[in-house]
């Protein structure tokens, strides 16, 4: 069953009271303007939430990773005060703590990619909307708008 969001933010809750957790690219392209961060993703973002949009201490680790790697080469400025970028958005950090640790690491399935299943534990267990355009995320028991 997939869990992805498009209309509906599930549990009688309205779109203003959920907690949004961004994927690194949703950050990224929200950052940059790009047009791939859907039209209701943007929407979502721009009217905020009681409960706050958070960006993951994963997705920071990312970032700057991937630009270290010469991955992610555009993100020069942005890497060099990713914590910045995050409070000028009016974005919360979300620390990864042990029992996201655990959580990520003992995911079921196939998927592979350390910081995806480290924003999906973190989806799971605050109970946040994850806001990515990733599909296989929907094998998993996370709520997901795109």
């Amino acid at each position: 069953m997939s869990r992805c969001l498009k209309k509906s933010y599930g549990c009688g809750k309205a779109a203003t009271e959920v907690g949004i957790l961004l994927d690194t690219h949703a950050f990224l392209w929200w950052l940059s303007g790009n047009t791939k961060l859907s039209a209701l993703a943007r929407t979502t973002i721009a009217e905020g939430t009681s409960s706050g949009i958070f960006v993951s201490a994963a997705s920071v680790w990312e970032i700057a990773t991937k630009h270290r790697l010469g991955k992610l080469p555009i993100a020069q400025e942005l890497a060099a005060d990713l914590e910045a970028a995050i409070v000028a958005q009016g974005f919360l950090g979300l620390a990864v703590t042990v029992r996201h640790g655990q959580h990520a690491g003992a995911l079921p399935g196939p998927h592979a990619d350390p910081f995806d299943r480290m924003l999906i534990a973190q989806a799971i267990l605050d109970d946040l909307t994850l806001i990515s355009n990733e599909t296989p995320f929907d094998a998993y028991a996370v709520k997901r708008l795109w």
